[in-house]
């Protein structure tokens, strides 16, 4: 055994206890600290807030253990709260002391500068409140939140600051001081890279719309992020309803101009080529559904021009016919094979057997006004019940037709089993009341200018109710008030029921009478399928005729006979059907609306007849490039008395200038000597009409030409005439004639000018026609 010199036994000790002195320094600098415990807490600088509210919103006790960890967490808490503007927190001997300093509370909150957002809207988006703490990031947080509110309605440029001022020790009142700029306009708005539509007919299919003289009304100028993915998911709509099935959107952009305010919003589009289908085929796998029992709810058909429209709605009548077939897990799958050299898409449909799911509950998010209730009604489905996509779909489609929203998105999430789901329905309430001013002239000795009045509300108090006032007078004497009121879902069914409150008086066109009426509908409709529907109605009505001077040397003797003997009561029950697969209901371009309506008067009152009465009209477009649609309309009608008496005049059908233009209200039709109008039991009209954009106006602004032709003969008086002599024939009337449509920010403009061609010398002819709507 080898020995060591004392120098190096002395060396090694003192190297080893510097190296071990350096570990336990860094040691402690890198460690946390170790658990303590403090046998009680102090509170300092807390005047309004109370010591236990402060220990409360802390992770740290008593003679409990806590690491700087806690009082990190427990300092960020106190924070939280919002109430104060300092916190520090330490360890005194045994001692664990919180030092905080109060914010100011708020006395009273203004704004000021805002006209085109109210005081009680702002108040609603911003989260300071009166009594509360003034807090410095909350408040940074209420600007931008006042600054998105200005946004969502087109001002881009809105400066929102704030003043504070001191009214006593501990209290400040809040003022939001906003500048709201200029209105931010859409300058223009561009395409390129279509060829087999203009840019115009494009204009027209997407929501956003350059700014124009009346687009303070639209408000369809304000732009958005999420309103131009809309415009990209309407455009690709239109293209594949179209054939177009290698349609993409290469980009889309919105350049803003600060100096203008404005935005100039492109798109850039690849419109590939247009297809056909090819062989349509469909196949079942679910035993005991045949492909065969099937294939008559297969709308596209091969040869016919691609529509992706037609296939969703192929799709939803298989669902649903299998559905109800007992199969409710039933997944049914297009299957689409392209083939580039003849243009054509080969579609089969795939019925199989779906995946067992169940629905395990239903979330609603984003309704800020309509209540749950009302969307979770016009689902055919409901938590426990099995889970289908093309419910999904038509419940999507009956949430977007009710108008209460600007956007309906349903998507699904996994439950808390695999075979379980989660239906999450995200929908953006809009406005649905209005107030409209409307109005018409008329020509003839009956006419001059009506005004309307109204005030209407879609989704009354978020129930899903329809309510409508309206009133009108016309320089005639004319007078008109109507309240309506439908309950869409009557005692929990898929049954709107409602009522209609009524009162009129209208001049004659002789000047020597008046015409009134007074009553009451009631009315309940019930769906029969997506596109049918039947409604019942009665119908309580009181008709007053009144004499005005000279009357009784002017008039003939049957309206003598209606002034002596009135008033009249007329009492009937009604059943229509409605059918109507129009692809939009403001301006359809392709399908079919037609009502039949059978109606039986004498339950009490004064008339005693039977009547059935029809009209149809058909939409087609005849060319998509120039956006030409054209539509033909039939319609009849028939009437008889029950008892075998004579009818009375108010009973018989009336024709003029709504159904064939060119000619007066009751301008149509058997007429006594006198001229005054007697009305008929037989009638039928036709119509065939093209409209168009209006050349040289951009098309997104609404305003449409068309040419028409229209036909029609009412004959057949059954009214006591005493005496008087008749004018009647069934012969043929026609008109011809040119129009302007303007779906205005006002409703609804429309303006004829038509020439009947075929006539009768007794025939009241009225060439120009104008009326307004009422909504805007």
């Amino acid at each position: 055994m080898s020995s060591k010199s004392p120098q190096s036994k002395a060396a090694v000790p003192k190297s080893l206890t510097t190296i071990l002195t350096l570990s336990a320094s860094v040691a402690l600098m890198t460690t946390p600290v170790h658990a303590a415990v403090v046998n009680s807490i102090r509170v300092i600088g807390a005047e309004r807030v109370g010591s236990t509210a402060i220990t409360d919103n802390i992770t740290i006790s008593a003679r409990k253990a806590f690491t700087d960890t806690d009082i990190d967490k427990s300092t960020k808490q106190l924070y939280a709260t919002g109430y104060f503007s300092d916190v520090k927190i330490s360890v005194s001997g045994q001692t664990l002391v919180i030092s905080v300093k109060e914010n100011l509370l708020i006395n009273a909150i203004v704004f000021n500068g805002n006209k085109k957002i109210k005081d009680d809207k702002l108040s609603g988006i911003i989260s300071s409140h009166v009594a509360g703490p003034y807090n410095e990031v909350q408040v940074q947080a209420d600007i931008r939140s006042i600054k998105d509110a200005y946004v969502s309605i087109g001002r881009n440029d809105v400066e929102v600051t704030t003043k504070v001022f001191n009214v006593s020790k501990n209290r400040v009142n809040l003022a939001f001081v906003v500048n709201e700029g200029n209105r931010t306009k859409i300058s223009k708005i561009e395409f390129s890279g279509n060829h087999a539509f203009s840019s115009g007919r494009l204009a027209a299919v997407i929501s956003t719309k350059k700014s124009g003289l009346l687009s303070f009304l639209t408000r369809k100028d304000l732009y958005s992020d999420a309103k131009k993915a809309a415009d990209e998911d309407a455009l690709r709509k239109f293209y594949y309803d179209h054939g177009f099935v290698d349609f993409r959107i290469v980009s889309s952009d919105a350049t803003f101009d600060s100096t203008s305010n404005s935005y100039a919003v492109n798109f850039i589009v690849d419109e590939g080529v247009k297809y056909k289908y090819g062989d349509v085929s469909l196949t079942s796998t679910v035993e005991g559904i045949k492909a065969g029992e099937l294939e008559g709810l297969v709308l596209t058909r091969k040869g016919d021009t691609y529509n992706a429209q037609n296939i969703q709605k192929s799709l939803d009548a298989i669902s649903k016919r299998v559905e109800e077939a007992g199969y409710p897990f039933v997944q049914v799958t297009p299957r689409g094979n392209r083939n580039p050299e003849d243009r054509s898409v080969a579609v089969e449909y795939l019925v199989d057997q779906g995946k067992r799911a169940y629905v395990e509950r239903i979330d609603i998010r984003g309704n800020s006004r309509t209540r749950d209730y009302v969307i979770r009604r016009e689902f055919d489905l409901n938590e426990g019940d099995a889970f289908n996509e093309a419910t999904l779909t038509r419940a999507k489609r009956r949430l977007d037709a009710l108008g209460y929203f600007s956007s309906v998105k349903i998507a699904t999430s996994p439950g808390s089993a695999p075979d379980r789901v989660i239906v999450v329905v995200d929908v953006e309430d809009q406005p649905t009341g209005s107030f409209g001013i409307g109005g018409g002239y008329a020509v003839g000795n009956d006419g001059g200018l009506l005004l309307e009045a109204s005030v209407e509300e879609k989704n009354f108090l978020g129930r899903g109710q329809y309510i409508k006032i309206a009133a009108g007078a016309g320089t005639s004497g004319s007078q008109t008030y109507n309240l309506s009121f439908t309950e869409p879902y009557f005692l929990g069914y898929r049954l709107a029921a409602g009522f209609d409150i009524f009162k009129s008086k209208n001049s004659s066109s002789s000047d020597y009478y008046d015409y009134g009426e007074e009553g009451i509908s009631l009315r309940v409709t019930a769906p029969i399928t997506e596109s049918l529907a039947t409604t019942f109605r009665y119908n309580l009505k009181q008709i007053t005729y009144t004499g005005e001077d000279d009357w009784e040397d002017n008039l003939s003797a049957p309206y003598r006979n209606l002034i002596n003997n009135g008033p009249w009561i007329q009492s009937t029950v009604s059943q229509t059907f409605t059918y109507n697969t129009l692809d939009d209901q403001n301006l359809p371009r392709d399908g079919v609306i037609a009502k039949l309506t059978n109606e039986l008067a004498g339950l009490g009152g004064d008339s005693n007849f039977y009547k059935i009465s029809g009209k149809a009209r058909y939409y087609h477009t005849l060319s998509d490039a120039q956006d030409i649609i054209g539509s033909f309309t039939l319609g009849a009608g028939y009437m008889v008395s029950t008892t075998g008496q004579d009818l009375n005049i108010f009973d018989q059908f009336t024709l003029g200038g709504s159904e064939i233009r060119g000619f007066q209200n009751s301008g149509i039709g058997p007429r006594t000597s006198d001229g005054d109008a007697l009305g008929g039991t037989k009638y039928f009209t036709a119509s065939a009409e093209a409209s168009m954009p209006t050349p040289g106006v951009p098309q997104d602004i609404g305003l449409r030409s068309s040419v028409f032709v229209d036909a029609g003969t009412l004959y057949g008086n059954s009214a006591n005439l005493y005496g008087d002599v008749l004018k009647d024939g069934s012969a043929l009337r026609a008109s011809a004639g040119v129009g302007l449509t303007w779906a205005s920010p006002f409703g609804v403009i429309n303006v004829s000018y038509a020439v009947p061609f075929l006539k009768q010398d007794y025939d009241k002819v009225e060439n120009f026609r104008f009326g307004i709507g009422t909504q805007f």
